[in-house]
């Protein structure tokens, strides 16, 4: 099988420069090993030393990538870059990745989830070292965006779990959104990283991180 997904990821990559047709929406979830709702302060301490790794993914609720059907699945990118992940000032990459794909998925369905989260992520996902499959997961409590509890998981390798941010959370009192979502989303709330973790050895480095580090939002692929 990580064979036949090999082979999948370089078909998708052989028609980068035709756009396939797109009409798919649904949730988008991240979460990196910095802060993203901060402070100057805390910012500064943290960049170049933090802030490398990130796990994010998409549950489409409903819609079509290439002509293919993708209800009620989910694709997740995992990456590890060379600097903090967003730093104006610096350059993150190059940047490793890789992709974890819906288990319940067709060979079809797992070539388009490929294809939609290399679009969507761009350059996050141009060096894919490894695609996994997984049970992709998503528990949802409170669909009030400012409100929402999402549970992300890609069985025991990659998970992601948010809350929303608290008045505690504002440490030194003047807290922003220093950085803006890895991929392109509809709205995005900043949540806090109850868990962010990897468990997977194709990047060289695991992690397990607690931090203001997420974002829960929507996204919406129509052409």
């Amino acid at each position: 099988m990580r064979y036949i997904l090999i082979a999948i990821l370089a078909a998708t990559a052989t028609v980068a420069g035709s756009l396939p047709k797109a009409n798919i929406e649904g949730r988008y979830v991240e979460a990196r090993t910095a802060d993203i709702y901060t402070g100057a302060c805390y910012a500064n301490a943290e960049v170049n030393l933090m802030g490398h790794e990130a796990v994010f993914g998409w549950v489409i609720d409903k819609g079509s990538y290439d002509g293919v059907e993708l209800n009620g699945l989910g694709v997740l990118g995992v990456v590890k870059a060379n600097a903090t992940l967003g730093d104006v000032h610096n350059s993150s990459y190059p940047v490793k990745s890789v992709i974890i794909v819906d288990e319940k998925a067709t060979v079809e369905q797992k070539a388009a989830l490929i294809g939609f989260a290399k679009r969507m992520a761009g350059d996050l996902l141009q060096d894919v070292v490894a695609v996994q499959t997984r049970p992709v997961k998503i528990e949802v409590a409170n669909n009030n965006i400012h409100s929402m509890r999402v549970k992300l998981t890609a069985g025991e390798l990659a998970q992601i779990e948010t809350r929303p941010l608290v008045e505690t959370d504002q440490i030194c009192r003047h807290e922003e959104v220093w950085y803006s979502p890895l991929t392109n989303v509809d709205h995005a709330m900043p949540a806090f990283a109850a868990e962010n973790k990897y468990t997977g050895m194709d990047l060289g480095t695991r992690w397990s991180s607690q931090k203001r580090s997420a974002f829960v939002g929507t996204f919406h692929l129509s052409e």
